[in-house]
């Protein structure tokens, strides 16, 4: 049997579903594709559409997917969805209810709708299923974790009325144990406090990786005030208003006020991440432990948003409430979508949650065959000097030992957040400046954000202290201790707290990668690089040959290994004279009059992505004339617009942010 599943909304690619939809409506698209229990493939739609975080129907999700596992529409027997269809429907009602204007067609119709009209499927109603959305969570984590007996908990911001479920996994199938509810939702506590510090939906990381510069005891006093825990595993948030007022009223009253993102970043607002983190890490372990001593069940399974807390999964595997713990490498909702697909299975033929352990996350679409490869590369050749050394993994060893930045791409591309091997920026992970080189000058982002170390699975415990738990380290899901005598060798990576977010990688598993990190500890007698998503701070991960040539020469990286080719660079800056200059589907150009009868002032020219929270840039009269010339077909140089080096500079910047694709 071959099932599909999806998340996301139900919006168009070029369009939202109404306007100014809300960023955080049936988030993370997605499409898995599940046949007889085993997932084939998986894929993000932002992976595609390069929007981050993009809610959109997983349209082109879904077309990688079938053709990664090389079948047609009419082989699919089921569809499943990520959340119920009641929520489904009452959610997309509320949208209704304020946009007159949008046709009220529901979830159901929605779905088929888009699946006939993009792929000719017919779905009656008796292959589209909805699962429970704590349950698809549940059901992937499980399945993927290859455990037999395991308490399984799904942890994140909301299901259809709850934020934590635990189940009880056994003979391939879940039982209910507990729910909490949606009142009591740590991902949403996370997340408001993100916002407190000027981040905003799927910024959650970043509190994690300031936490440790901070004190938890300033504001311990005021944490604690906003939560109970009670007998059982059960405990209870005190709201103080409503929606986004858990935390933003009582820390207003101790003169903490909410920070812009423009703002330094000062010890209050380090001492703030720091006792947030403590509060969530309180709360879980009451939970956890309670259901451990509860059933006796020592394998756990952990997935929803929350289990992308690495710092909190650390403590989980050091707390020995469990002899193995699995933390599903798409805990988001993005990995539901696999839940959807194995709901949609079960209940069409009965079939339990059974394979071995998810080893790897290699399940997206690969560059392609060997001869589309060196065809894509070629057509950049005006800007970038391309090499195919005898034994590429020895080159790249080489060029990393002697102080490069990489980009790395190989083979399918990962399913999750997390870079590991396939789409990555590497570096030597011994000299403090690789830290503040790769923030700054390759991610722009935040100086305090830390790096991940890849080790090879035969050095790990000679560099880090790993726990007697068994965990699955494949997939940068646990931070752990640095080992004290390695922290000032891994100066690149280990965290102002002695901690470090570890990938272990296994010969078995990921040969090629571990070849690369084996033959740099060959050279430099330290087997650990730096392991970050390849990728700037506008972009999603890359995917293909143009996403990585691009963000190449959109940044600071020294060079760039494509499977088996070398690429660098011709010059600095690259010549966008010669490149073609396109739109994405969602980039609107708008030119604004001052208003009034008389109106006087400057007229306004702006580029913005029409999305929510999508960047916008005001530009010059010059270049809203010459990107007003756009056909997508001709270079920028033969536009009828003087390239001026202003001019120049300002096409190039509004590149770098992905406002616009230039490609030859």
């Amino acid at each position: 049997m071959l099932t599909l599943g999806l998340s996301g909304n139900f919006s168009a690619p070029d369009v939202d579903l109404v306007p100014s939809l809300h960023w955080g409506f049936f988030h993370d698209s997605a499409a898995c594709l599940v046949r007889d229990g085993v997932l084939l493939a998986a894929v993000e739609e932002e992976r595609l559409n390069r929007i981050k975080k993009t809610t959109k129907f997983p349209l082109n999700a879904i077309h990688a997917c079938l053709k990664i596992a090389d079948c047609s529409p009419g082989d699919i027997d089921g569809v499943g969805f990520y959340f119920a269809e009641k929520f489904a429907d009452d959610s997309l009602n509320s949208v209704f209810l304020e946009y007159q204007d949008t046709p009220a067609a529901y979830s159901r119709q929605r779905i088929t709708g888009w699946l006939e009209k993009e792929f000719g499927m017919d779905v009656p109603d008796g292959k589209l299923h909805y699962s429970p959305h704590h349950m698809a969570h549940g059901m992937s984590a499980y399945a993927c974790s290859g455990m037999k007996d395991a308490l399984v908990v799904v942890i994140d911001g909301n299901g259809e009325s709850e934020c934590i479920t635990v189940y009880r996994g056994s003979g391939g199938r879940l039982r209910t144990l507990a729910v909490y509810p949606v009142a009591n939702s740590l991902g949403f506590v996370y997340m408001f406090g993100a916002m407190q510090l000027g981040y905003r939906f799927g910024d959650e990381y970043k509190i994690m990786g300031l936490a440790p510069y901070g004190d938890p005891g300033t504001y311990q006093d005021v944490f604690e005030s906003l939560y109970t825990l009670h007998p059982d595993g059960q405990y209870e948030l005190h709201r103080t208003g409503t929606g986004f007022s858990l935390l933003a009223p009582k820390f207003l009253e101790h003169g903490f006020r909410p920070r812009r993102l423009e703002d330094p970043l000062d010890q209050s607002h380090k001492d703030f991440a720091a006792g947030l983190q403590l509060m969530l890490e309180r709360i879980v372990m009451h939970v956890l432990t309670h259901w451990a001593k509860a059933t006796g069940l020592r394998a756990m399974a952990l997935s929803g948003g929350v289990a992308h807390n690495s710092s909190l999964n650390g403590l989980i595997i050091r707390s020995g409430l469990f002899d193995e713990v699995f933390v599903h490498p798409a805990s988001h909702d993005s990995g539901s979508a696999e839940g959807a697909a194995l709901f949609a299975e079960n209940r069409m033929s009965g079939a339990t949650l059974s394979r071995p352990r998810l080893r790897s996350a290699s399940l997206g679409p690969d560059l392609g065959p060997p001869e589309q490869v060196e065809k894509d590369i070629r057509r950049w050749q005006d800007l970038v000097d391309i090499d195919r050394p005898d034994d590429v993994v020895q080159s790249a060893a080489r060029l990393l030992a002697d102080g490069a930045v990489l980009g790395w791409a190989h083979g399918r591309s990962e399913f999750g957040p997390r870079a590991l091997g396939n789409r990555s920026i590497l570096a030597d992970a011994r000299p403090r400046e690789n830290w503040t080189k790769i923030n700054a000058m390759v991610k722009k982002r935040e100086a305090y954000r830390p790096f991940a170390p890849v080790v090879t699975a035969e050095a790990a415990r000679t560099y880090f202290e790993l726990p007697e738990t068994t965990a699955n380290y494949e997939f940068m899901s646990y931070v752990v201790s640095v080992r004290p005598s390695r922290r000032a060798e891994l100066g690149a990576v280990t965290h102002v707290d002695g901690t470090a977010r570890l990938q272990v990688v296994d010969q078995s598993v990921s040969g090629r990668f571990h070849q690369l990190v084996s033959a740099f500890g060959e050279l430099t007698g330290t087997p650990v690089l730096l392991n970050t998503s390849f990728n700037n701070n506008a972009e999603p991960i890359v995917q293909d040959v143009d996403d990585v040539i691009a963000c190449y020469l959109t940044s600071g990286l020294d060079h760039v290994v494509i499977e088996d080719h070398l690429i660098s660079r011709k010059a600095a800056t690259p010549e966008v004279d010669r490149l073609v200059i396109r739109f994405r589907l969602m980039t609107r150009l708008t030119r604004t009059s001052p208003a009034g009868e008389a109106p006087s002032g400057p007229v306004t020219h702006e580029i913005f992505l029409d999305y929510s929270k999508g960047p916008r840039c005001v530009i010059t009269p010059e270049m809203y004339e010459l990107l007003g010339k756009v056909d997508g077909n001709t270079r920028a140089d033969a536009l009828g617009v003087s390239l001026t080096g202003e001019l120049r500079a300002e096409l190039f910047d509004l590149w770098q942010r992905r406002l616009i694709i230039m490609t030859p």
